[in-house]
């Protein structure tokens, strides 16, 4: 193998790494003092190469190029600043997950904002003046500008660390970060302090974003590439630590930068594709990394913060419906059943009522887990996926037909929770979320590559329901009964003494240990429950549609649960069946009527987020009290 070669690759990995520590350094600052998991860091990334482009193309002859681009990272952080006094500074007591729905909405916003600014087409700034060439380095060409951005890294470290430790602002920030209350009650103004920290981060995005101007072209899936490779960073280094989120930088890019350099490298006479692992390898060791030391390499164990309010899941369990809330379900269900009689006056009738339907049954799966089992998931679209990949391979690989392969999906996605659960479990907390993530990534990058059984980027396609099930109506009312039968098995389970006893687990665990419940074992058999239930949603879903790609496990399935869930409230199980309604109808109408959907639904997210930030169904009136 060519060392030189491999050098190069170290460098060309040095220069990714200080950009990704940018972006990381950021989105660590951020949580430590607001607790805020900020899924739109990304979406300020991606906006500071964007303003860097067309700064420097309207200003770059006048001004010059460097301040032109400079400019860009302030404008950005001055947005950071404006989103966190118009919009997070009104939820700071909401619970943790629907601040997370709020910054999702931005997300999308933003992405729409750009697109009618910049257009959907990729765009290429000029390259940096004085930097423009290449050096000789082991007989080989490397870029100048790739040098200058190693040593950015570096010295914004240092310039944060003066900050951190040479000002009074600095040791505020440091307190908040350990204990905010307590700063709060020593009479320090928090909104400011919030604001100011909220700043920086965004500036520090955009300036991760503004360097990659001569380097990489803008492109509108530069948001959510770039969030999830941060997360990585600012577990595997520690949240809130400066420094360990610069060790991780350099620990994944260095990492994918020997895959690169690997190749295709053949193992005991099989042929392994390294670089196909620089899809996977950051979240491999994150999944490691949290697995053996869960707050980080250089974090320290989380002081437990006191709630500022109602954490959201943490209601009592709700009392068992009644007379008329059964009559209600009942009446609802009949409905459903009837709806193909209206397919001649609206043909589209069924095919929507199925979408919602499969969304409901996802959204009451992750319910289950982030609710009353308190287990917070990022990567619930692993099981759903899953479960899509099972029925098709056992419909198109093995020739079952649809009514066989149909049980068998759940049973695969629960297995795949068995495994994924037994390390889960072991977390709590965003540790955990980011493990689910991690696992989710995985399953995905496998079935992205792995063209011989899963048909790669393509995915599997003609899988049809056939026989009985195509005729008519038959596999929408099939999709219906699956869809009220795993609802009601998912409610039974909560309001049995298995669902007593996870409510008792996440209340106290300690308290639930002492009692005699084994914690683990019990959250543990929760996350396969519902891994099959999330599985059986996947299967459904492949089958309506005629197939599934890797969508199905993708990052973005994952948050459309989750947005689903928040929607529509975490205190009742009714309330993720109205989310998914909800986000189903809002996507599909949307989608159809305008280009900039995501911009109107983000908006329509963002005002429900403010004006009900218990949920939907978490606002509307209770009659009579929870039970105890």
């Amino acid at each position: 193998m060519d060392l030189s070669g491999l050098a190069l690759q170290l460098l060309n990995g040095l220069a990714g790494a200080s950009t990704l520590f940018l972006v990381a350094a950021g989105l660590s600052l951020i949580f430590g003092v607001t607790r805020i998991v900020n899924f739109a860091h990304g979406s300020f990334t991606m906006l500071g190469l964007y303003a860097a482009y067309a700064l420097v193309e309207r200003l770059g002859g006048t001004l010059g190029f460097w301040p032109a681009l400079l400019l860009a990272p302030l404008a950005v952080g001055l947005l950071g600043a404006a989103v966190e006094m118009a919009v997070l500074r009104r939820i700071y007591r909401a619970p943790e997950l629907f601040q997370l729905l709020a910054t999702f909405a931005l997300v999308l916003v933003i992405k729409d904002a750009v697109l009618w600014a910049f257009g959907p087409e990729e765009l290429l700034g000029p390259r940096a003046p004085g930097l423009e060439g290449a050096v000789g380095l082991l007989g080989r060409r490397f870029p100048v500008y790739d040098l200058f951005l190693i040593a950015v890294g570096p010295v914004v470290l240092a310039l944060l660390w003066l900050l951190l430790h040479r000002t009074r602002w600095g040791t505020l920030l440091r307190a908040a970060t350990q204990d905010r209350e307590m700063v709060g009650a020593l009479g320090v103004n928090q909104a400011w302090l919030f604001t100011s920290v909220f700043a920086l981060g965004a500036l520090l995005a955009g300036l991760g974003g503004a360097l990659q101007l001569p380097r990489e072209p803008a492109n509108l899936e530069m948001d959510l590439n770039t969030i999830g490779s941060a997360f990585v960073v600012v577990v595997v280094g520690g949240m809130g630590s400066l420094p360990g989120a610069f060790v991780a930088a350099l620990l994944v890019a260095q990492l994918k930068a020997v895959c690169i350099w690997l190749g295709v490298v053949e193992i005991a006479g099989v042929a392994v594709s390294f670089s196909r692992l620089t899809l996977v390898v950051e979240f491999l060791v994150m999944a490691a990394v949290l697995v053996w030391r869960p707050w980080g390499l250089l974090g320290r164990p989380q002081v437990p913060q006191r709630a500022a309010g109602d954490a959201g899941g943490e209601a009592p369990p709700a009392a068992s419906a009644r007379g008329a809330a059964r009559a209600g379900w009942a009446v609802l269900v009949a409905a459903l059943a009837l709806l193909p009689l209206a397919a001649g006056a609206w043909p589209y009738a069924t095919v929507l009522a199925q979408d919602v339907l499969v969304a409901a049954l996802f959204a009451a799966s992750l319910h289950a887990l982030m609710g009353p089992a308190g287990l917070h998931s990022f990567g619930h679209a692993a099981y759903f996926g899953i479960g899509a990949y099972a029925v098709a391979l056992l419909v198109r690989a093995a020739g079952l037909p649809t009514a066989a392969a149909l049980p068998l999906a759940p049973v695969a996605a629960g297995l795949f929770a068995v495994v994924y659960g037994w390390f889960c479990v072991r977390l709590s907390g965003v540790y955990l979320a980011m493990l689910t993530l991690a696992f989710a990534q995985i399953s995905w990058a496998i079935a992205f590559q792995w063209d011989a059984v899963t048909g790669g980027s393509n995915g599997i396609t003609g899988v049809w329901p056939e026989g009985w099930l195509a005729r008519g109506p038959a596999f929408y009312l099939l999709t219906l009964a699956c869809v009220a039968g795993g609802v009601w098995w998912l409610r039974r389970l909560l309001h049995a003494p298995f669902g007593m006893a996870l409510r008792a687990a996440r209340d106290s665990a300690l308290r639930a240990d002492a009692i005699g419940i084994d914690v683990r074992r019990l959250q543990w058999a929760a996350f396969v429950a519902m891994g099959m239930a999330a599985g059986l949603a996947g299967a459904l879903y492949a089958l309506s549609k005629g197939g599934v790609s890797p969508e199905a496990l993708s990052v973005g399935r994952s948050v459309d649960g989750l947005v689903m869930v928040l929607l529509g409230g975490v205190q009742s199980l009714a309330g993720p069946l109205v989310g998914a309604a909800v986000f189903t109808g809002l996507h599909d109408t949307l989608a159809r009527e305008t280009d900039y959907w995501r911009a109107v639904l983000g908006g329509t997210l963002l005002a429900l987020v403010l004006l009900f930030p218990r949920g939907i169904a978490g606002a509307l009136p209770r009659r009579g009290k929870a039970a105890p």
